[in-house]
């Protein structure tokens, strides 16, 4: 195993997260590991949970060859009992929660008028309701203390839309709404909750489901004025510094991470000059 620094953490000081306990869900895979990684570099007590215990192997190994303190848990995020028991149970085991990053979700192209019941309410179950969930179970713990600081993981496609994903555009924006009015309503009582917009990132599940060959992926990225995916490193440095005291003073804001592929688009080329006719000429 590679033991080197972790790219995500290297931006801030050592021990930044040092004493406090953090839970990710889908802290296993994809962004959720790189936010867990770093947390746990940064010294944090890293609680990851998701429903397949094949997902927490990679974090756990790693956790135990660089003496990470690190602990995992089955749950489903859509069920309010079950995330009910895992909060108790984390607040039982650590004596607290300070942190909770939401990161469980769901997500494939399928045209709207196509969409089945089903399929709307897994997406809209995982990660509006399982977002809810989380944070009014793991919100009791944090009020209780009085401090606590909640990450939510949006899209950019919440208040743009885009063709092909009705469920997730739907589940989002209910979940930028809800990271607004928790922001709002818990802040005089020492909570912080903001969220983050990712554009496309490296990611094996993401380009599974929404960019499954070269041509897909090509068209996207011409999209991006930056004219590249981010890595997960560069999407998971700016979740921990949102969740670091240098954003203390920071609550209710979304923080946009895509290269700028979500402003518009010119109708020029950049960098090119622009001839007009002569006024005798129009």
């Amino acid at each position: 195993m590679d033991l080197s620094a972790i790219p995500s953490s290297r931006w801030l000081p050592a021990g930044t997260f040092q004493d406090q306990v953090a839970v990710v869900t889908g802290g296993g895979t994809g962004l959720g590991l790189e936010v867990s990684r770093g947390l746990a570099q940064l010294g944090a007590t890293v609680v990851i949970a998701s429903r397949s215990a094949e997902h927490h192997a990679p974090f756990l190994e790693e956790a135990a060859e660089r003496g990470w303190k690190a602990h995992a848990h089955t749950f489903d995020v859509r069920e309010d009992r079950e995330v009910r028991l895992l909060a108790e149970r984390v607040v039982e085991e650590h004596g607290k929660v300070d942190i909770l990053v939401h990161n469980a979700a769901g997500n494939f192209v399928c045209p709207s008028e196509r969409l089945s019941k089903n399929a709307w309410r897994a997406v809209l179950g995982i990660v509006l309701d399982g977002t809810f969930y989380c944070s009014k179970h793991f919100g009791r713990a944090m009020l209780a203390e009085e401090s606590g600081v909640m990450l939510n993981i949006v899209a950019t496609y919440a208040w743009t839309g885009m063709p092909g994903v009705v469920h997730s555009a739907s589940a989002k924006a209910g979940v930028l709404a809800m990271t607004k009015t928790l922001a709002a309503e818990w802040a005089g009582r020492g909570l912080r909750v903001n969220a983050i917009a990712p554009g496309p990132f490296e990611s094996r599940g993401a380009a599974a489901n929404l960019w499954p060959n070269d041509e897909i992926r090509a068209a996207i990225e011409q999209q991006i004025p930056l004219r590249r995916f981010a890595s997960s490193d560069e999407v998971a440095a700016q979740c921990l510094h949102l969740m670091s005291p240098a954003s203390d003073y920071v609550t209710g804001e979304c923080l946009t991470i895509d290269g700028a592929g979500s402003l518009p688009q010119p109708f020029w080329n950049p960098g090119t000059r622009v001839e007009r006719p002569r006024p005798s000429e129009r």
